[in-house]
């Protein structure tokens, strides 16, 4: 069985609601996924899943938080190599940015060798109904993915 791990910051519980409903659409295809806050998070145990998924949100106009630096500064020293990933987050465009630091996240796990599967997944603000059972339309069709290989 497939399994995957989630690795996520937030801090308005904005992208925690994206993870938990990835999570839940991952789950939905009888999965195994485990959810794990960045503080907790060592980029080695990337290593022991089939798919890496990242949450972040942006913090001021466009640096990663504070919460994801270990997280992000252990990466660049793992290999993932052929390793199925991707990146979501929250952002607020009232600072000017458009989620830059999903972008930070996708270039690093590129750099890593991860095949980064999918656009960045953004959203602005608090995700609404619509667009969590769209997170977890998401997390069904990643785990679809990965499972394929």
């Amino acid at each position: 069985m497939a399994h995957f791990v989630i690795v996520y910051a937030s801090i308005t519980g904005n992208t925690e609601a994206m993870a938990k409903a990835i999570a839940e659409g991952i789950k939905q295809n009888g999965y195994q996924v485990d959810q794990i806050i960045a503080y907790d998070a060592h980029a080695s145990d990337l290593n022991q899943c089939d798919g890496v998924l990242i949450g972040t949100y942006t913090w001021g106009t466009g640096e990663l938080p504070d919460e994801m630096l270990d997280f992000y500064d252990e990466l660049q020293v793992v290999d993932l190599s052929g390793k199925k990933a991707a990146v979501f987050g929250s952002y607020d465009s009232l600072y000017g940015d458009d989620g830059i630091a999903v972008d930070i996240m996708i270039e690093a796990l590129t750099k890593q060798g991860a095949d980064v599967i999918a656009d960045g997944y953004k959203i602005e603000l608090t995700p609404n109904a619509e667009q969590l059972e769209a997170c977890a339309a998401f997390g069904r069709w990643f785990s679809d993915q990965v499972a394929q290989k």
